[in-house]
């Protein structure tokens, strides 16, 4: 008999079912592969997760319809993953698997399977050498122990290059690895860096924009074993590995890693879930630091992987801010303008140097919100936490009245916890004339842009050259900029959302860390503000233990566990009314939710709010309510995500 998961997207159909193996495939079905079954009538696609002398179902079996192909395509170290990521989330088994497995093309598995090369010799510790405990983690990835590690990168690190000396220590041993990078422009320089360190054949890249015939050949030559090293995105977390010795992600801050599919899993959680249940080493790098990180810091679940002050100042740009006393003295407006005379020192330095200018500049179309008139801090709901916004008063010429974006309630009055100021302001927003303007101010020197629209720029030349990008889109500047200009930072630190600060940090950082040691940083914002002193110092775990402090105390994530849930008025009110949530749930809401793609009508969204320890049995509880409705054949879907990144 064969277990078999059926690809049918209803919650209430979320298990295997067993089904008889007729003689005449007795020989060539087995774990993994795929099939096809009758179910309800209809032929459908499913995979077997296991073969059985006895069944659960008390009923006579029915056969196999087809069988589709005998490579085992979902190994069972992935089909235990895809079904623990599915009860974390709240979501279907079947929803992972589509995330898991590329669909199949016949020709590639046509193909033999390729020997693998022979392991590498154990790399030379040199990269690693500048941080204190990165040579003991080269060995425990040698030696397959399981060490966890969050590293810090030093400003101008070939982060690339380090990851790939993972990877090699992990082949000297006989295991495999697994690097998760955030797009394409990282993963060219990742595979590069591969290339030139582990054996031909010995690494595959799963890249999401490559043609399916590619992507399924480089995912059997990883499932068959040929090659033991994957480098991806996203979705590569769930790349069959075999004997799996080390997963790694690279800048778990950025926002890409979260899937925006169903159930919506973050790939540096789901790497850290993996190597809990495969027992293997794991490495979350980045130049800054997530709160999420912090938290696997400060659990021991994982160590800190950071340089000592002494090499970080040795390699630091200098840092320096608008709000510092002596450039106030210098120049009173410092504070106000767009581009103050302290940056237009810098860069003209730099230019006269013959080295690239830098300028980042925020990402256009940020929705605004509200902070504080006086210190510009983001204005908060007095009674959630929840970010204030402006919400319309029902009917015709009704006002505009800031009200919460989490619970909704009104804030007639505000009182910054700061300051002590009283009048609120629209959050600035950032500009889209940044290359005309400095066009104007720098007449000798030619611009360039990068960034959405105009291109993404993968690496520029010496010289002097004013480069705009937008975070993200820096491109790598060879030898390094000489001088880098952060602009319009309330665009970034004055938006109405969670993660602002570590996000804005991170952004900083990226854009900073391209700049050549000893060169110049300007960032444009007040010197006291915690985000702005956490650059000035390179200290972003300092900042990310105060993010999850303070998360901590507001009961915001990751210090606990939310799940948003949007739909019409009506479905919400009868999933809550069926949902046997957690007795420490908290309920808020609802806050009207403007219609996605395809969909009409007014809708509503309520944030769910539970303890991390019972986080579990929230989204438990979550995926029975969408199982009873499933069975139900309820038209109206409610769209439930736990741990969203965005919970404005």
């Amino acid at each position: 008999m064969a277990r078999v998961v059926v690809d049918v997207p209803l919650a209430h159909l979320d298990r295997a079912f067993d089904y008889a193996v007729p003689d005449e495939m007795a020989g060539e079905v087995r774990a993994g592969c795929r099939v096809r079954v009758r179910f309800a009538g209809q032929l459908v696609d499913g995979f077997v997760l296991e073969l059985t002398d006895v069944s659960d179902s008390g009923r006579t079996l029915a056969p196999l319809a087809k069988l589709v192909s005998s490579e085992p395509v979902l190994t069972p170290e992935v089909a235990a993953l895809a079904r623990s990521v599915a009860q974390r989330w709240g979501g279907t088994l079947t929803d992972v698997l589509r995330l898991a497995v590329p669909p199949r093309r016949a020709a590639a598995e046509k193909r033999p399977p390729a020997e693998p090369p022979a392991p590498p010799a154990p790399r030379d510790p040199a990269g690693f050498a500048r941080y204190p405990t990165g040579p003991a983690l080269l060995a425990a990835a040698a030696e397959g122990r399981p060490a966890r590690a969050v590293w810090t990168a030093l400003p101008g690190e070939d982060w690339p290059a380090r990851l790939a000396e993972l990877c090699q220590a992990a082949l000297s041993g006989g295991r495999g690895a697994l690097v998760v990078v955030p797009d394409g422009r990282d993963l060219d320089r990742l595979e590069a860096a591969a290339g030139a360190r582990l054996p031909k054949g010995s690494f595959v890249v799963l890249r999401a924009d490559a043609a399916p015939d590619a992507r399924y050949r480089r995912f059997l030559d990883a499932a068959r074993g040929s090659a033991k090293v994957v480098l991806g995105t996203r979705a590569a977390a769930f790349a069959p590995v075999a004997d799996l010795g080390l997963v790694a992600i690279w800048d778990d801050g950025d926002d890409l890693h979260a899937e925006p599919r169903a159930p919506y899993a973050h790939a540096r959680d789901v790497l850290v879930h993996r190597a809990h249940l495969s027992s293997c080493a794991a490495v979350v790098a980045a130049t800054a630091r997530t709160a999420e990180a912090a938290l696997l810091v400060e659990s021991g679940w994982a160590h800190e992987l950071v340089a000592d002050r002494a090499t970080l100042r040795a390699v630091a740009p200098r840092v320096q801010a608008l709000g510092e006393d002596h450039e106030l003295a210098r120049d009173p407006a410092a504070r106000t303008a767009r581009l103050p005379s302290l940056a237009h020192r810098v860069a003209r330095a730099a230019l006269a140097e013959g080295t690239p200018v830098l300028v980042q500049v925020p990402r256009a179309g940020y929705a605004p919100g509200l902070s504080c008139d006086r210190c510009r801090a983001p204005a908060r709901c007095a009674v959630c936490s929840g970010p204030l916004g402006i919400a319309p008063t029902p009917g015709p010429g009704g006002s505009r009245v800031p009200a919460c974006r989490w619970c909704a309630r009104p804030a007639a009055t505000f009182a910054c916890p700061h300051c002590h100021g009283t009048k609120l302001r629209a959050s600035v927003v950032g500009a889209n004339r940044t290359a005309e303007e400095l066009g104007r101010a720098f007449p000798g020197a030619p611009v360039r842009v990068s960034g959405r629209g105009s291109g993404v720029l993968p690496s520029v030349p010496a010289g002097p050259q004013l480069v705009v990008a937008t975070p993200g889109a820096e491109p790598v500047a060879e030898g390094g900029y000489g001088a880098a200009l952060l602009l319009d930072s309330w665009a970034l630190l004055g938006r109405a959302d969670l993660r602002a600060g570590e996000e804005t940090l991170r952004r900083w950082m990226n854009a900073a860390t391209l700049v050549r040691a000893h060169g110049s940083v300007v960032v444009a914002a007040d010197a006291a503000h915690p985000v702005v002193q956490a650059l000035v110092r390179w200290d972003p775990g300092w900042l990310a233990g105060r993010e999850l402090a303070d998360r901590r105390e507001l009961g915001f994530p990751p210090a606990t566990r939310m799940a948003a849930l949007s739909g019409s008025p009506a479905a919400l009110a009868e999933f809550l009314g069926a949902a046997r949530l957690p007795d420490e749930a908290d309920l808020l809401g609802p806050v009207p939710e403007p219609p996605r793609p395809g969909q009409d009508g007014e809708r509503e969204r309520y944030l769910v709010r539970v303890p991390r320890t019972e986080g579990l049995a929230l989204a438990t509880a979550l995926a029975e309510v969408q199982g009873v409705r499933s069975a139900r054949k309820v038209p109206e879907h409610v769209r439930v995500q736990l741990d969203p990144l965005d919970l404005v």
